[in-house]
């Protein structure tokens, strides 16, 4: 722990937060231009002073990392005790650089694609509201901080998809997501749980310390209890089987959102995670297969779906979903570096795809059907450069970023990931013309999307493997967060199953890892040979396949049917539960019953009653004659039986 500086990090966090409070207190009343320099001042700001930390952090030594500011008390119960701080190392330096430098870039981009929309001041300060809640997921000292953090984005994203709630579509959507979300928080909650029960605390640094003295289970006690509830949370966030059903949808809300929640930010919380807790994970090997096993299995099955999409956003959704797959597959073949390098080079290419494909929209005054799109390049040149290369970036192609990262993965989990037919579908963009109202964006648009491309471009360089002549520094950066917590787990024997197996000879390992980087590179070259004989070559072929292979293509095209599933099992019988149980049953029969008995009661006690105030004083001497006759005659019976 650190006896260093005072960053005051809490700054960083608490800029977006004005932000967000200036816009949405006040921003109605405001111009647009006023709504935009309050929406990119306090994030620009909060890069700024993450820029100038990062800058003093390389200055610390390691006997001061993680650098930890503990601010006050927030919690005290018995024993128990949590303080409201945050908690700086390598791999939130990393993440902090992501959100704050992704982000702004997206910002900056929103400025120019809702200039026509209504709600301008409320969707930026939302947005800003997000990036609140980001910094402090991934700044928090604790697991309990954390989740404010993660429940705070959730909340956010929930806002920002249903954005435009008076679509149906759109409200839907934001249910769905937030629904989801809140199945998969429940296991994170009952994992922390465990982590009070066993540790007393939920301190990152207490608990790592903790654990780091008990022994690798071999069977399925406390720890692997613990890792795959928090699994079960990360699922939900980072949209894995079985909870990424929200995340196609989330395409609901406006692109920008798709590009900073869905692709670079919120849907790798869950990654962020699992890397954070890699030394309880590293202890608990059972539930380190079943991360594996998810995430090789939603990478597969999100990358079927995307080939038969035709909506342009919706592809790029499965895509996410895919790639998120890679990155939990990454981290449950313990190759938490590569995860969090292929994690870093997605925020790039990702955010500039959807930004690219938004600018495409944007160019077609809505159109998002790539079967309507066509001829683009001529029409709008940088939207179409600045998209191809992402597009070769996610594919894999030397020397873009992607090949890079995912030939990390690739090295450790010796699998192979075919994702390059995909991509390259949603970068075809359809067989049918346009006319000359097709315009290329904005600068405010265009800007980002450059910067975005060279960021795809070059950001792979700093993992350039040793195999291939490079130093791999973002291994090395990140070696003492993940290596130093892997040591006890590293030395059990029934590790070996998750641990990559090495060849005792380095040259064999050279070898090795060059093949698999040349089969990956095949992988993306027979993708892009295959998308131009389908939509350049043989544009006839797709749905002559679609035709000759209908079973597959209607199983694919309707999602696996996983939608109706829930539905069918899940949806329908709590709704149709409630409304005959809970609404007809209590509700109606008895809350109703009671309330309304009593009023019907009191009313016809009333309809009596006030016969009695007819306004006649020959009626009223009479009921007094008569209760007077009445009060008589009680006293008579009563002196007669004393």
């Amino acid at each position: 722990m650190n006896s260093g500086p005072n960053f005051n990090l809490w700054v960083i966090p608490i800029l977006p937060l004005i932000g967000s409070a200036i816009n949405g207190i006040f921003g109605k009343r405001f111009p647009r231009n006023l709504v935009a320099t309050v929406a990119l001042f306090f994030p620009g700001a909060a890069f700024a002073y993450a820029v100038w930390v990062v800058s003093q952090f390389a200055g610390l030594s390691q006997a001061q990392i993680p650098h930890i500011e503990r601010l006050f008390s927030w919690i005290e119960a018995g024993g128990f005790r949590v303080d409201y701080g945050f908690y700086l190392d390598q791999l939130s330096v990393t993440m902090l650089l992501i959100v704050t430098g992704v982000g702004f870039l997206i910002h900056i981009y929103s400025v120019g694609y809702m200039a026509e929309e209504g709600g301008y001041y409320r969707f930026f300060s939302y947005l800003n509201l997000f990036m609140f809640f980001m910094l402090m997921l991934i700044l928090a000292h604790s697991y309990l901080l954390m989740f404010v953090g993660w429940e705070g984005v959730g909340l956010a994203s929930y806002l920002l998809i249903g954005f435009f709630f008076l679509k149906q579509s759109a409200a839907q959507a934001g249910k769905k997501a937030f629904i989801t979300n809140r199945i998969g928080d429940y296991g994170f909650l009952l994992g922390m749980f465990l982590l009070i029960k066993h540790f007393g605390t939920l301190d990152y640094d207490k608990v790592f310390n903790a654990i780091s003295g008990l022994p690798v289970e071999t069977g399925v006690g406390m720890l692997t209890a613990t890792a795959l509830l928090m699994m079960v949370g990360a699922t939900g966030k980072s949209a894995q089987i079985p909870l990424y059903v929200w995340l196609p949808d989330a395409m609901e809300g406006p692109t920008p959102v798709s590009a900073l929640i869905h692709a670079a930010t919120m849907v790798t919380a869950g990654i962020y995670m699992i890397a954070r807790s890699n030394i309880l994970f590293l202890h608990a090997p059972i539930a380190m297969r079943v991360v594996a096993i998810i995430g090789a299995l939603t990478a597969i099955f999100a990358a079927s779906i995307g080939l038969v999409q035709n909506d342009i956003k919706r592809v790029l959704a499965y895509s996410t979903v895919s790639q998120l797959g890679y990155m939990f597959m990454a981290c449950g073949v313990a190759a938490f570096s590569a995860g969090i390098f292929h994690l870093m080079t997605h925020a790039f290419f990702k955010a500039l795809l959807f930004l690219a494909a938004g600018s495409v929209i944007h160019a077609l005054g809505g159109e998002q059907d790539m079967r309507h799109m066509g001829g683009l390049r001529k029409l709008i040149p940088w939207t179409f450069w600045v998209m191809t290369i992402a597009t070769f970036a996610i594919a894999g192609f030397f020397p873009l970023s992607g090949f890079f990262s995912k030939d990390e993965i690739l090295w450790p989990a010796n699998v192979g990931h075919q994702s390059g037919t995909q991509h390259a579908h949603a970068a075809a963009h359809g067989r049918s013309g346009h006319g000359g109202h097709v315009h290329e964006s904005p600068w405010v648009m265009l800007g980002p999307l450059v910067v975005l491309a060279i960021g795809s471009a070059v950001m792979g360089w700093v993992g350039w493997p040793e195999a291939l002549g490079g130093k791999n520094h973002i291994d090395k950066f990140l070696a003492p967060v993940f290596h130093t917590s892997s040591e006890p787990a590293r030395s059990a024997e029934n590790f070996s199953a998750t641990e990559p197996q090495k060849s005792d000879s380095p040259q064999d390992e050279i070898v090795l890892e060059r093949t698999l980087a040349a089969v990956s590179l095949a992988t993306a070259l027979a993708g892009l040979g295959l998308a131009w004989l389908f939509y350049v070559r043989r544009p006839e072929l797709p749905d002559r396949i679609a035709s000759s292979m209908k079973g597959a293509y209607r199983t694919l095209l309707n999602k696996y049917w996983v939608d109706e599933a829930y539905y069918s099992t899940l949806v329908n019988p709590v709704v149709d539960g409630s409304r005959r149980v809970l609404w007809r049953g209590v509700d109606v029969g008895i809350v109703d019953a009671l309330v309304n008995g009593t009023g019907t009661v009191s009313k016809e006690l009333s309809g009596v009653t006030r016969r009695m105030q007819s306004g006649s004083i020959r009626s009223y001497a009479g009921w007094v004659a008569l209760g007077a006759a009445c009060v008589v005659g009680f006293m008579i019976w009563m002196g007669l039986h004393t």
